[in-house]
């Protein structure tokens, strides 16, 4: 069995819309789920190092982190609707439902799973107790020219390959902030991978109208100088959301505070009790 810390990690199973969904299940307490980021799945991002939830785990949480549907152990059929941010938030809600999630838990998503976590939200409410949206992505003004890299990105892979797809994308450059953070390749299979990437294209996340009625309390996580992640979406859900708190790390250094904050903010008593936003740079 492997272990987050101390931590015994159970694997668990569940169908849903013609897919099985795999997680990992951690701890003991009040739950929490965690939705990961477009391509990965939940060993890619151990592997990665980037967050670290010892902390979460530490804190009294009991976590659950799954695949998302075609990544990692989970699979997945080659329909481009599957992979929109509001049918990966069904799949969401549908672990709520397999859990016996009766009390709102606390969410959290990075990337894709952001996006995932919102629609749900939205969707939801009464779901969800903290939202925690780590880099949230490009969205509303700067999402189209995002969408059509990746319309394209699905024509190189259908018509060259997966492999000639990851030659070209080597050669773009990345974020300083994870400049060494080891990259992987993608974890959905090349026949499933452009109908990911075109259902990508076609989601956005929840209108601003939609997301200013969230009275969930919500940390916001972004790293700066990254155009698929730019600060513009952050800070514009900041101001969107009746409470939020939002930090952004400008190096490896501030992501690695990152955990022992989402412990400490879902410690939270009275989470979300000031109105309006807040902003820290680290």
């Amino acid at each position: 069995m492997t272990t987050v810390g101390r931590h015994p990690v159970g694997e668990g199973r569940f169908c849903h819309r013609r897919a099985e969904l795999v997680y990992d299940d951690a701890g003991e307490g009040p739950l929490a789920v965690y939705a990961h980021g477009g391509l990965v799945s939940q060993a890619v991002e151990d592997r990665m190092g980037l967050f670290d939830w010892v902390p979460v785990l530490d804190g009294g949480r009991r976590l659950v982190r799954y695949d998302a549907r075609a990544h990692g152990r989970s699979t997945g059929e080659p329909v481009d609707t599957d992979y929109t941010y509001s049918s990966l938030a069904d799949d969401l809600l549908g672990l709520l439902e397999h859990l016996g999630a009766t009390e709102p838990v606390d969410a959290m998503g990075a990337s894709m799973g952001c996006g995932t976590v919102l629609h749900a939200a939205v969707r939801a409410p009464d779901r969800f107790s903290r939202l925690v949206l780590l880099i949230p992505p490009t969205a509303w003004s700067t999402r189209q020219a995002y969408a059509r890299a990746n319309r394209a990105s699905a024509d190189t892979i259908e018509r060259e390959g997966m492999d000639a797809w990851l030659a070209a994308k080597r050669k773009q450059p990345r974020p300083a902030v994870v400049a060494d953070v080891p990259v992987f390749p993608p974890t959905p299979a090349e026949r499933v991978l452009p109908s990911l990437l075109r259902g990508l294209a076609l989601s956005d996340l929840p209108p601003l109208s939609a997301i200013a009625t969230l009275r969930r309390p919500a940390l916001i996580l972004a790293w700066a100088d990254d155009p698929g992640h730019p600060l513009s979406t952050a800070e514009t859900l900041a101001h969107a959301l009746p409470h939020a708190d939002l930090r952004v790390a400008r190096t490896r250094a501030g992501i690695r505070t990152w955990g022992d904050r989402i412990a400490q903010y879902l410690a939270r008593r009275r989470p979300g009790s000031r109105p309006g936003h807040r902003q820290h740079i680290t």
